[in-house]
Parts: structure tokens; sequence; C-alpha cells
């Protein structure tokens, strides 16, 4: 799948980051090898060595551009197609507060360790973060900058 220029932040000789194409959360990035496996052991040294690098840095300018309290990165998935990809998934208290007003999430509160502590689980706020600003027709409101005024930003703090 061909990723429109405008969505493309920065990119390396191994690795494409771009702002996932269908997410109305602005941040969320994707990190795709230019090579085309879904196996890392198939990808060159130098594509390797240039990974770790590319997770931290996108992981800090989520954190220091865009106020990102923590950063998800995993992959997921194993579709026939697409090379091997990484999800960066920035989340910002903003997000984290919607999930808790959330009625599916307010139980996950009762797992808390002490009075008002909220610990978030990871998966579900994956899953929250998917459901809401990737996959709804109208998503819930952001705040801070657009997606498009968040390309540019990152584009400045990246320039890979």
């Amino acid at each position: 799948m061909e990723i429109p220029e405008q969505f493309h932040v920065c990119e390396t000789t191994g690795w494409l980051v771009n702002h996932r194409i269908n997410s109305a959360l602005p941040g969320y990035l994707m990190i795709s090898s230019r090579s085309f496996t879904n196996d890392l052991s198939e990808l060159s040294p130098e594509a390797l060595g240039e990974l770790g690098p590319l997770l931290a840095k996108a992981q800090k300018a989520l954190g220091a551009v865009l106020g990102a309290t923590r950063a998800y990165i995993g992959r997921y998935g194993h579709m026939p197609g697409y090379p091997i990809h990484f999800h960066i998934i920035p989340v910002y208290d903003w997000v984290e507060a919607q999930f808790w007003q959330d009625e599916r999430y307010r139980l996950l509160q009762t797992f808390a360790e002490g009075p008002g502590e909220t610990p978030t689980d990871g998966a579900e706020m994956t899953f929250f973060i998917w459901r809401e600003f990737c996959e709804r027709a109208e998503p819930p409101p952001i705040q801070g900058p657009s997606v498009t005024e968040t390309i540019e930003l990152l584009r400045k703090a990246m320039h890979c």
C-alpha cells in the first residue's frame, strides 16, 4: 500500500515514518520497513540498526512536541501484502480522561491500588484508541494541533 506523501513524517534508508492514515488521533505514527518482509530476521543489519533509534526519536518527539504522557509501541498483525511495521500510539491526558469517562472502562477503576488511583490498562487503552479515533465515522473531539499540523510539527522535530 502506497502511503500518500502528505502523511509522511520522515524516512531513513530502511524505514518510513508516517502518520496513520485513518487515525484522527494526532501523532499516531506507523514505522514501516522499506524491505518487503514481515520478519525482522530477514532485515539487513543496517535496517535493524536504524529501528531502535527511530522508535526512540518518535517517542521523544511525541512527548516533547505534543505532550504525550506515554507512547505505546507495538507490532500488530501479520497481513500478507504489508511489510513489517510498528504502531506508535501517543497517549495524552485528554485521551485518558475520555477513556475513564467511557462506561465500558469504568470497571477497571476497581483495580486501582489506592484511593484516587486509576491505573490505565495498556491493552484496553489501545483498543479504546483504535475504536474511537481510527474506526468511528465521527471520532471524539481532540485537543491541541490537528493531524495536519501535527505532521508538520513532527517533521521538524524528527528530521530523519
